[in-house]
């Protein structure tokens, strides 16, 4: 792709991009994504609000349509702004999807299944970028031919979710709380139960939309401004952060010419890098089943510390790779063992952690400053590290070993294990953390919660 880029930047001018404008042109369209990303997160509130969380998600495969058609047809097109124009539109509908498919999920799923639901998206998303990474492989679809069947394949499971998901039932709860479709409702949960036996879950979200108007939404200016909810917001900017600039979207992004940097043959590195996948895959499905074995703290302190360890092995494997032998294969160890501690933790935990350390009035609000923070994070990485790869060499993955072991300190001090804990005791915990005498402006919700434990 960088070859199109320079070759088409040489039939408008008739001279060759230097490898710096190349450089820079190539983040931009890697960073695109993620800035598309914040856009997408900033629409999530409006949109699912008014539309649905299935209405939204319908309307959402638009972003993704219409960019694989556009970056599929780049090359006959002769544009490589096509490309990057599409990088920020299907940016937008990952920004929606990656906010609202778990709201969705969350919303249909019965009570005993969240959890593990909680962690499933993320599951899934490993699944597509392996898919990528094997479509990627050069014997099948990276050539100067397949490149743009590749990208505009983008577009096929979009075209799927447009014909199945009008088949689902709409959230029950926004069918209830925001559309007052009580009979909707019940008929949703009817679909999705497969029993006529959900007057209890009526009950359950019937009260969720009275504590919701007794406590009040939270917008995003009324959570930074709320003492009592000063920790939670430090929490999950702390996380959101720390899992992007730890350094996982610099593996992905430039995982290839890590690999090759480390010694491993041209022709095999995308075999490598397919490996990689697999074992992100393998790891993050473990993940459903010991979340709530170990805890949700534990998993973030191991996964942190682990991506941390292999960063600073992995700068000193790089450093001696050309005097010491063997150092290759220490590198390609360092880079599945940052993948294997991050889909541990930094990766699933954070998004479950915000909807458990937020009640119903601020979830929202809080959702969308961790979406925020998480593309933001995800857009600055995907800029610089080319440029601080250039600069630092095989010195750059410290930046990220420091931030995992800045993000680890802060969770073993300040973030509490939320495993088998309710909303109050979870709240109880931060009111001694933000040192307030009463949990606000949620109180009215917390008696509600205990009044509905209580029954």
């Amino acid at each position: 792709m960088k070859n199109f880029y320079n070759e088409t930047y040489y039939k408008r001018n008739s001279e060759y991009m230097s490898s710096t404008v190349v450089t820079l042109l190539w983040s931009v369209t890697v960073s695109m994504f993620p800035l598309g990303g914040f856009i997408g997160s900033l629409m999530v509130a409006p949109m699912v609000n008014k539309c649905g969380r299935k209405g939204t998600l319908l309307i959402n495969n638009i972003f993704s349509i219409v960019p694989a058609i556009l970056m599929g047809c780049s090359k006959v097109a002769g544009s490589f702004e096509l490309i990057i124009f599409s990088r920020i539109v299907v940016g937008i509908c990952a920004g929606l999807s990656s906010n609202v498919v778990p709201m969705y999920l969350g919303e249909l799923a019965p009570k005993n299944l969240r959890g593990a639901i909680g962690v499933v998206p993320q599951l899934f998303i490993t699944v597509g970028i392996l898919t990528a990474q094997i479509f990627g492989l050069r014997i099948i679809l990276t050539s100067e031919e397949g490149w743009p069947i590749l990208l505009g394949l983008t577009g096929i499971p979009a075209a799927l979710q447009l014909l199945f998901l009008p088949f689902f039932p709409e959230s029950p709860r926004y069918t209830l709380i925001q559309k007052g479709d009580e009979e909707g409702a019940r008929k949703a949960l009817k679909k999705l139960r497969n029993s006529d036996d959900v007057e209890a879950e009526v009950e359950e979200i019937r009260m969720e939309d009275e504590l919701e108007r007794a406590a009040g939404r939270v917008s995003v200016l009324k959570l930074f401004a709320t003492k009592s909810l000063r920790w939670q917001l430090i929490s999950i900017i702390i996380l959101m952060a720390g899992q992007q600039l730890s350094g996982v979207n610099a593996i992905y992004y430039y995982a290839d010419q890590i690999y090759g940097e480390a010694g491993v043959n041209d022709q095999d590195v995308q075999y490598v890098t397919v490996g990689t996948g697999a074992v992100n895959v393998l790891i993050t499905f473990s993940a459903i089943f010991i979340v709530e074995r170990l805890g949700r703290r534990l998993l973030i302190l191991i996964g942190f510390s682990i991506c941390c360890l292999a960063c600073i092995v992995l700068t000193v494997a790089l450093s001696l790779q050309d005097t010491v032998a063997g150092m290759p294969y220490v590198s390609i160890a360092c880079v599945i063992a940052y993948v294997v501690g991050h889909a541990i933790g930094p990766s699933p935990i954070p998004s479950l952690i915000i909807t458990e350390i937020f009640l119903q009035s601020s979830r929202p609000a809080a959702f969308m400053v961790g979406g925020t923070v998480h593309w933001l994070s995800n857009f600055t990485v995907g800029l610089i590290f080319p440029f601080i790869q250039e600069g630092l060499g095989a010195y750059s993955f410290i930046i990220f070993g420091v931030i995992c072991l800045l993000t680890t300190i802060y969770t073993y001090f300040i973030v509490p294990e939320t495993k088998a804990k309710t909303f109050m005791e979870i709240n109880r915990i931060f009111t001694k953390i933000n040192k307030v005498s009463e949990v606000q402006p949620e109180k009215q919700e917390l008696q509600d919660f205990k009044l509905s434990i209580a029954l």
